[in-house]
């Protein structure tokens, strides 16, 4: 039976029964069994709540039975470890509890959520407690856990298993909202949510909790909870968990391999196909900045989706959920736009920014949260950069990247989207990269402030060049940036998608940039600017490795020098060879 794509779908058992692709992590549940209290930060989208819901049912007394269905194909399934369907399981999802009003109406919310958490897991072990325990879902959340915990140790009953999935969801919501009052009075040593950690804290003490698992995003409220939970053990960053959540290469070729095969897709296509979801999914270093990236998981599955339906890459790569982060942009350095200004700018033009590795480890209140040299740190932790070295962390990947450049064209008035048809609908007639890249220059670098000029480089070309493009032209195209071959990393590729009119055609870019003092020292005009011996050669040696890999590409190779503000030559390389044999 063919496999489904369940995209976003974070119902363990529902994967099961629907026979859903399923990459198999849960080795790691051996692993988490030796840790005790275990807090486990990731980004949105890396598949947390799965997660949760896979130590959920492994856990769980209710579900021995339907152990064999559940975990029968895994490598838990094959190897259990003595403490499966051993425990009660109380699942919570703060995500649900509701940030808005007083912090009674907040209070409220969290008693309504955990209580019904608390009721159902009563419910569905009647016959344990045989109906002794009565959770008023208007009752103090604490109270209430502290009557089962007491029942529990009363007859010798197996302990609970506590699962607290976004444990800083509507925490963070107050932080970004600014409402400081209301997280100050949720931080507080009296208030209700430290009040509910002090008791799993007693339940731990006394053995009638056996273990505590947290998941969330930052690690700002576990860190102002401190006092209330000074048992949790985070392990984010610990090397031995830092691939538990998205997928490793190795994972996401072998769930290439199920899908070509299950849905008969042409093995023809799957050379591009691999290094498209890499570019644009792949390179999250979350511990190791030199050790192997992995996939946003939930992203790479978006684009699998559609993949699988239509049998071609889909026009859109960007799943616009993954666009809502921005909004954290906004909140975090809005309170001075100049902040937002310089570090978007940043970003888009450089791809690095510079970090002090000890805020990752350290402890950090909501106060730094809004302090621009945190911003690097916050933005690690919510998933927008990654690791480059021990100095300077980056955009993971094209998707956040394109994401980026769309928020510097916002901050910077730069029309993206209603003069440009013309310009593209001549390139897809004819593809003449001269042409497009004259107009990219005179309609787009012909609006950035002068500001901007003073700072840009070949990336800022590259990148903004790419996602102009990206704009109007992914019907026909993909693109690699700095993609890696035996003799370095070419800067931009076009590349026609194996299903429409371009197929097989690449042309490789290289960008070149001379800021204007640069370009005097060369003492010629833009037009009699001469391609450069050394920057023939490098393109020449990517060209060997592209032919090498796709021996039926047409391939075009192009240097495109940037003068500052004063303008561009673009050379088609071998073009430009043949011409001057020619005249030899």
């Amino acid at each position: 039976m063919k496999k489904r794509i369940l995209y976003a779908n974070a119902n363990y058992e529902e994967i099961v029964s629907k026979n859903g692709y399923f990459v198999d992590k849960t080795d790691y549940i051996e692993k988490l069994e030796m840790v005790d209290n275990p807090v486990f930060l990731r980004p949105r989208r890396f598949g947390k709540s799965l997660l949760c819901r896979i130590l959920e049912c492994y856990y769980n007394i209710n579900q021995e039975d339907d152990f064999q269905r559940l975990f029968g194909h895994t490598y838990i399934g094959r190897n259990p470890t003595p403490l499966k369907n051993s425990f009660f399981v109380l699942h919570l999802d703060f995500s649900v509890v509701k940030p808005t009003g007083t912090i009674k109406e907040i209070e409220q919310s969290f008693n309504f959520t955990c209580n019904l958490g608390m009721k159902k897991m009563t419910g569905l072990c009647k016959k344990w407690f045989q109906g002794k325990i009565d959770i008023d879902l208007d009752n103090s959340a604490s109270a209430s856990l502290e009557n089962i915990i007491r029942y529990i140790g009363e007859n010798r009953l197996p302990p609970v298993y506590i699962i607290i999935d976004e444990y800083d969801n509507f925490a963070n919501q107050l932080i970004v909202s600014h409402k400081d009052s209301l997280y100050y009075a949720l931080t507080a040593d009296d208030s209700f949510l430290k009040t509910f950690f002090k008791t799993m804290k007693q339940g731990r003490k006394t053995g009638d909790i056996a273990n505590v698992f947290i998941t969330g995003v930052l690690p700002i409220t576990m860190d102002d909870l401190a006092s209330g939970f000074n048992i949790a053990s985070f392990i984010t960053l610990d090397p031995g968990f830092e691939n538990m959540l998205g997928f490793t290469q190795a994972e996401t070729d072998r769930l290439l391999d199920e899908i070509y095969k299950d849905y008969e897709i042409s093995p023809e296509s799957r050379h591009q196909v691999n290094e498209l979801i890499k570019i644009h999914y792949n390179g999250y270093h979350f511990v190791n900045p030199k050790g192997e990236a992995v996939y946003n998981s939930t992203i790479l599955m978006y684009f699998l989706n559609d993949f699988t339906r239509q049998k071609q890459i889909p026009k859109h790569l960007t799943d616009m959920n993954l666009r809502t982060d921005l909004s954290w942009v906004r909140r975090l350095t809005g309170a001075d736009p100049k902040y937002t200004e310089e570090f978007v700018d940043q970003l888009a033009i450089n791809n690095k920014i510079s970090y002090d590795d000890r805020f990752l480890v350290q402890k950090f209140d909501m106060r730094q949260f809004f302090e621009k040299s945190f911003f690097p740190i916050s933005f690690f932790y919510l998933g927008m950069l990654t690791r480059h070295d021990d100095f300077h962390l980056k955009l993971p990947n094209l998707n956040m990247r394109q994401i980026f450049i769309e928020y510097f064209n916002e901050l910077h008035k730069i029309d993206v989207s209603t003069k440009y048809a013309d310009m593209m609908q001549g390139f897809v007639n004819n593809p003449d990269l001269h042409k497009l890249f004259a107009d990219y220059w005179e309609l787009y670098i012909s609006q950035l402030p002068e500001a901007v000029f003073q700072k840009v480089n070949e990336n800022f070309y590259r990148t903004t060049f790419f996602e102009l493009c990206s704009r109007f032209l992914s019907r026909w195209f993909t693109w690699n940036v700095e993609r890696s071959y035996p003799q370095g990393r070419t800067d931009l590729e076009f590349v026609g998608k194996f299903h429409e009119k371009f197929a097989d055609l690449r042309m490789v870019i290289e960008f070149k940039y001379y800021s204007n003092a640069e370009f005097k020292k060369f003492k010629t005009a833009i037009r009699d600017f001469k391609l450069q011996d050394k920057d023939t050669d490098q393109i020449m040696g990517y060209a060997q490795g592209l032919r090498q890999e796709y021996p039926n590409a047409q391939i075009s190779l192009y240097v495109i020098y940037c003068f500052g503000n004063q303008g561009f030559r673009v050379f088609d390389v071998e073009k430009y060879f043949n011409k001057n044999a020619i005249k030899a």
